[in-house]
């Protein structure tokens, strides 16, 4: 369980992908404060409850579970004007902590009532280390491997049947962006979804995915892309540029929040291992606090991910070989110079580890599975 320690007077905001365990570690917190209540939105016995329910929900929390017992709610979205009363909430002395399942409504909604006073945390499925502990796996590259297939959905991991990850996204798009922004038909949203996860890794122009897929408009197809990645379905890794007209202009490259959710939505005739691999490193830069982007002269070398705040290039390879080498090092070179980084890394899906030497410049090999660890 993360280190997640309450601040007085703040709420604890918890956010991510629907079924990713953020229900389950609300629970685990509530079970540490001991005397706590929970409310889960989403229940139906709460259908249409709305701000002028809350005052008597505040006069039966106060009999239920008195000060100062901590509050839990429970995907709060489904809620308007949620946020005025976690503000009575914390005004009142109590400890807060909320779930949500939608990113830019979560944003916008404390922005307006809670500015500066919530602590965000972005809640992932499974991690490598956390699906070795849940699968009673030893680190290596075979687990590595069956983790780039399964990815990190608890609830796919019960059953381990496919079906399960392709209803969970047709459930996710149909709820939080569908009925959500009121849609009249998500075909078309749907469509993005699973190009963009059967091409993830690779970029994509608003024009070319209009065209490629017959949607509306640009700006329909830009309003799509935004509402996948609110529901925390994909999330975008824009191009590294010094030039900030150059890092808007440029296609972004698309990844999925989960490698279990994307394979099973999005059937390849190949193991497609490498696109695997270089999305799991793209998730694990993004879950440990970096904003990775991608570095690439077209035609000429491309590094998978710069990040600026360890100041480190990357490339994900699943086995570095000779007749790859010369195209991998490249990519990192050029992307080192362009973007001033001080560490080149080069990780691998076996268990390969040295350190090279070219150019006077130090590279080193990781195993993946070490690193992810």
């Amino acid at each position: 369980m993360p280190e997640l320690s309450p601040v007085p007077g703040m709420a604890t905001v918890l956010t991510g992908v629907r079924r990713c365990g953020k229900s389950t570690l609300q629970a685990q917190l509530a079970r540490r404060d001991g005397a706590a209540f929970y409310c889960n939105f989403e229940d139906t016995r709460l259908f249409d409850f709305s701000e002028a329910d809350f005052s008597l929900w505040l006069e039966l929390l106060d009999e239920l579970a008195p000060p100062p017992a901590a509050v839990f709610l429970d995907e709060v979205q489904e809620v308007g004007g949620w946020p005025r009363l976690v503000r009575t909430l914390l005004d009142r002395g109590r400890q807060v902590c909320v779930t949500g399942s939608n990113a830019s409504l979560l944003d916008v909604e404390l922005g307006k009532k809670l500015t500066g006073r919530h602590l965000p945390h972005t809640v992932f499925p499974f991690c490598y280390s956390e699906y070795l502990t849940h699968t009673r796996q030893k680190r290596g590259a075979e687990s590595l491997e069956r983790f780039l297939n399964d990815g990190g959905f608890p609830l796919y991991l019960l059953s381990c049947r496919d079906e399960v990850l392709r209803e969970l996204a047709r459930n996710i798009v149909q709820r939080d962006v569908v009925a959500h922004h009121a849609l009249s038909d998500g075909r078309g949203v749907m469509n993005l979804l699973l190009f963009l996860l059967a091409n993830t890794g690779q970029p994509f122009s608003l024009q070319t995915l209009t065209k490629s897929l017959a949607l509306p408009s640009v700006s329909r197809c830009s309003e799509f892309a935004a509402f996948l990645q609110d529901a925390y379905l994909l999330f975008a890794v824009p191009k590294y540029s010094a030039s900030f007209k150059k890092r808007v202009v440029a296609p972004p490259k698309y990844y999925a929040m989960d490698n279990g959710l994307r394979r099973a939505n999005s059937p390849q005739t190949t193991p497609d291992k490498g696109r695997r691999l270089e999305n799991a490193v793209a998730l694990e830069l993004w879950r440990r606090g970096e904003t990775p982007a991608y570095a690439a002269e077209r035609d000429l070398w491309e590094c998978d991910f710069v990040t600026a705040g360890t100041r480190t290039v990357w490339q994900a390879c699943w086995q570095l070989t000779e007749e790859n080498m010369k195209r991998e090092t490249r990519g990192l070179l050029a992307a080192k110079e362009q973007a001033r980084a001080k560490r080149m890394v080069i990780l691998t899906a076996q268990n390969q580890r040295q350190t090279l030497k070219q150019n006077g410049e130090t590279m080193e090999v990781i195993p993946a599975w070490e690193w992810l660890g």
